[in-house]
């Protein structure tokens, strides 16, 4: 006989975990995000359909302005280069769709079937003109509600296309005078982590050289340095989102140098990462436990935890880390160079030496 639950129910597994609550996160992860988006941005949204609702009222009255309210809501994003988009995109599937309407009923008059006709010509539309599906479905759902709200006159279609362009227009500027949003602190916290974080696997790869180490350390340090490589892409896409919100942003010229700043530093690391992954891969391909007695690889050790300090100092220095510490000096100064090393672990210290070689540079800005 099964005992119940700890919560009540049969067996050692509650509704809220186990396989259940795996599957309510699959299912709810498909229109949920991790992070909520900025309240100030639903407010403005609001704002905005709600003043084009007025708007439009005192325009045409009479008329629900249910085309400017969600042309309003539908320019609100993140960016104000995205909100001019988004409008224009909009703007332009209502002057289709009207136009698929009109043209529609002109061809097949006032049919029961004329919504679907008005569907089918609509994407045809999209297919030919080579727009993207978001936009073709913009066609396809205003011709519907032309046919629905405002049958097939063309005054009525007239009225809701300068509908549009009000609404989206309202939502663009409401988008860029008040509180633009500015997407260039989350960039700046990613470089500033990515450069702790390659300086937290150099030091790491040292450390596999000083004494020797277990295949599941070398693992975990191999897995630590390709792990760099998923916050490096992230990176790209924060700096993608960052110089899209400071277009056409009335207060992105304050925010400019910062993202120049954080931008050039991020080129300068992308190659040292580069050259870490590298190094915790011959490592870790290569590694012998004698070679923590070679007089090379013993040098070469107190030469990575410098490139390794000095990394951190980079970016708190350049990418304006609250934990800057001006007054420490670098560690690195001339470079390292190694006897002829053991004829067993040439290929490793070689292939060390090199990547090692190119960090320093790249850290000390001799290679650029």
């Amino acid at each position: 006989m099964t005992g119940a639950g700890a919560d009540g129910s049969a067996g050692g597994s509650s509704p809220r975990t186990g396989p259940f609550r795996r599957a309510e996160r699959r299912i709810t992860g498909r229109f949920t995000v991790t992070m909520r988006p900025p309240i100030l941005q639903l407010l403005k949204a609001a704002a905005a359909a709600i003043l084009t609702w007025f708007v439009c009222l005192l325009i045409f009255p009479g008329q629900l302005p249910i085309f400017g309210a969600i042309a309003a809501l539908i320019v609100m994003q993140e960016s104000v280069d995205q909100s001019l988009t988004r409008g224009i995109e909009r703007v332009v599937g209502v002057l289709l769709g009207v136009s698929v309407a009109l043209g529609a009923g002109a061809l097949f008059g006032p049919q029961s079937w004329l919504f679907v006709a008005a569907i089918v010509v609509a994407m045809c539309v999209g297919w030919v003109l080579r727009m993207t599906p978001t936009s073709t479905n913009q066609v396809a759902i205003s011709a519907l509600l032309m046919i629905a709200l405002g049958g097939l006159r063309l005054g009525y279609g007239f009225e809701r296309l300068l509908e549009t362009a009000i609404g989206a227009a309202i939502g663009v500027a409401l988008n860029a005078l008040i509180v633009a949003p500015v997407r260039t602190l989350p960039v700046h916290q990613a470089v500033v982590s990515l450069t702790v974080q390659s300086s937290a696997v150099l030091r790491q790869i040292g450390d596999s050289l000083a004494e020797p180490r277990d295949r599941a350390w070398l693992s975990e340090m191999y897995a630590a340095a390709r792990a760099l490589q998923d916050e490096r892409s992230r990176v790209h896409g924060l700096l993608r989102q960052a110089r899209e919100s400071l277009r056409l942003n009335p207060r992105g010229g304050r925010y400019r140098q910062v993202l120049a700043d954080d931008d050039e530093l991020f080129q300068r690391l992308q190659p040292i990462v580069t050259q870490i992954i590298g190094m915790s891969r011959a490592i870790y391909d290569l590694y012998a436990p004698d070679l923590v007695t070679d007089p090379s690889v013993i040098g070469m050790v107190e030469e990575i935890r410098r490139a390794a300090h000095d990394l951190q100092l980079l970016g708190n220095s350049e990418a304006g880390s609250p934990e800057q510490a001006p007054e420490e000096p670098p560690a690195l100064t001339a470079p390292y160079t190694i006897p002829q090393p053991h004829p067993e672990h040439w290929v490793l210290i070689g292939s060390l030496m090199e990547d090692l070689r190119r960090v320093r540079g790249r850290v000390t800005g001799e290679l650029q």
